[in-house]
């Protein structure tokens, strides 16, 4: 009796300890979560002598860790949220805390990781890791885990072995490991998301969630551009940009779901904001100065115009036309101008054509610049027909290069579609084209068969973005970037999902009787 009692007294005790903290005993597991956080945070402060930043980013890791084993695919979210908001490279000109966080930084070149001098994997890999390892421990032991399939999976599985195999090669022919490491490291990133986002991802919620961290991310980037535009007196200052390279790309993206929304009439919040942030995106786009982005973003509006149906086709058509002469009177008017109005006009023509050297000698050295790395790729290509020289290889220069701001120089251009050809030669190439030119061909499929209009926007844009980035890839370093991959990888692997999604809302419609039939009015 007295042990009955003695046991009451002590639950009534911890209920009214809990009761302190608005807890009870179903949720007293976040006191011990709590309690460990704070021993991490004041213990990891004392042992590192006060460094805050490190103490944060071991917190962090911890999280995403935790994370990743109970609910992966918050781990997902969380991962989308880093990748749009830290820049890989700095911004000339400016230092932002998005920067100096160095996500994506190996771990040896953080500043606020004094404790590694060999380590070449950065927080973005050890997220992802953390990612994987905890969906593996889901499949390992949910009975009900099913393994989904991906998208045009003989052409991923032949590009993805092509990317390990020209890596052995170019390590065979004397390459540099490391220099290979990181020309490949983004098309790895590519792939594993590819495969990871269908097996985390279930529901259209999942799916309104993503593309929430999205459309919120990259309107804070063209934000941080825009504030720097405004500082500087509604002028670049000088600068050549005032957002990372990536950030253009992928306000393209937005500028497109917008148009979608618009022509299959999707009434939802996220057009509603896109709607009021469309002028400060259109700014931030413009003050990113990237060129390639200009002619991408028309060539990804022509690839919207084909997908549409010739009935909204036509609709499109009456208020894009008056948008376009519009344009051509603007650019017209400042063909030839100096004025900060037309900047947007000098950008496109430098970017189509010669530059003047005299009154544009940035774009004209640039451009040459880039035409006498053209004529080397191709030289190489020449020289290295069927195998390229492998990742890791120095590709020829007949013509020297000025030296640029740019370790990698030797090895990673900008023309990324020849860099393809160059170190996987045709063999490597075509590979190349074939899973990417499959993937959109599949997802042009599913886009024609879909009813919901929102799946529907949201595959136009998967469509697109793989578009949007062969094209700036032309021009610019960007399949070797972190970022871009990540955000491709994550919308390509979306495919999938939303082909099961649309399979499950035509059987609920199969199911469902129609009006008069069992009962129903």
């Amino acid at each position: 009796m007295s042990s009955v009692k003695s046991q009451s007294y002590t639950h009534s005790g911890t209920d009214s300890f809990l009761s302190i903290f608005g807890l009870d005993r179903e949720s007293s597991p976040v006191l011990l979560v709590l309690l460990g956080f704070s021993l991490l945070l004041f213990g990891g402060l004392y042992v590192f002598d006060g460094n805050i930043a490190l103490v944060s980013a071991l917190m962090y890791m911890t999280t995403v860790l935790l994370i990743s084993a109970i609910k992966p695919v918050y781990s997902l979210y969380l991962l989308m949220a880093t990748v749009m908001l830290f820049e890989q490279y700095a911004i000339p000109g400016f230092a932002p805390w998005t920067f100096e966080v160095r996500f994506f930084s190996n771990l040896k070149e953080v500043p606020y990781i004094p404790y590694f001098h060999t380590g070449f994997m950065n927080m973005a890999e050890l997220h992802l890791f953390f990612l994987c390892s905890g969906l593996l421990l889901h499949a390992s032991f949910l009975k009900d885990f099913k393994y989904k399939p991906i998208s045009v999976p003989f052409p991923f599985l032949l590009f993805m072995a092509s990317l390990v195999g020209f890596f052995g090669y170019g390590i065979s022919r004397g390459g540099d490991f490391m220099v290979a490491l990181w020309e490949v490291r983004a098309l790895f990133y590519l792939c594993i998301m590819f495969i990871i986002v269908p097996q985390l991802l279930d529901t259209k919620k999942q799916l309104h969630t993503l593309f929430w961290i999205f459309i919120i991310g990259i309107t804070f980037k063209a934000l941080q551009g825009v504030s720097r535009f405004v500082g500087m007196g509604f002028s670049t200052g000088g600068f050549q940009v005032l957002t990372n390279h990536e950030d253009a790309v992928f306000m393209v993206t937005l500028f497109i779901l917008l148009m979608v929304f618009i022509s299959y009439k999707v009434n939802t919040k996220q057009r509603i904001f896109l709607l009021v942030m469309l002028l400060p995106i259109l700014v931030g786009f413009l003050v990113a100065q990237r060129r390639a982005t200009f002619g991408s973003l028309f060539v990804s509006i022509g690839a919207f115009i084909i997908l549409l149906p010739m009935a909204k086709r036509l609709v499109f058509m009456h208020y894009f036309i008056p948008i376009m002469i519009g344009l051509i009177i603007y650019g017209a008017a400042f063909w030839n101008s100096s004025n900060p109005i037309g900047g947007p006009v000098q950008k496109f023509k430098s970017g189509i054509g010669q530059a003047d050297k005299t009154e544009n000698y940035r774009d004209y050295s640039s451009n040459l610049y880039r035409e006498n790395e053209n004529y080397n790729l191709a030289q190489t290509a020449l020289n290295n027909p069927v195998l390229g020289v492998g990742f890791g290889n120095v590709y020829e220069q007949p013509i020297p290069l000025v030296n640029i701001a740019f370790p990698l120089m030797d090895y990673i251009p900008h023309n990324q579609i020849y860099w393809v050809i160059v170190k996987t030669g045709a063999v490597g190439f075509f590979i190349f084209w074939f899973f990417f030119n499959s993937f959109v061909a599949k997802s042009t499929k599913v886009f024609m068969r879909l009813e919901d209009p929102w799946l529907k926007a949201i595959t136009a844009v998967i469509t697109i973005a793989v578009i949007n980035q062969m094209v700036v890839s032309f021009f610019d370093l960007q399949l070797t970037y972190s970022r871009n991959m990540f955000y491709l990888g994550c919308l390509m692997g979306m495919l999938p999902v939303i082909e099961k999604i649309s399979r499950e809302e035509e059987k609920e419609d199969d199911l469902t009787p129609p009006p008069g039939e069992d009962g129903q009015k």
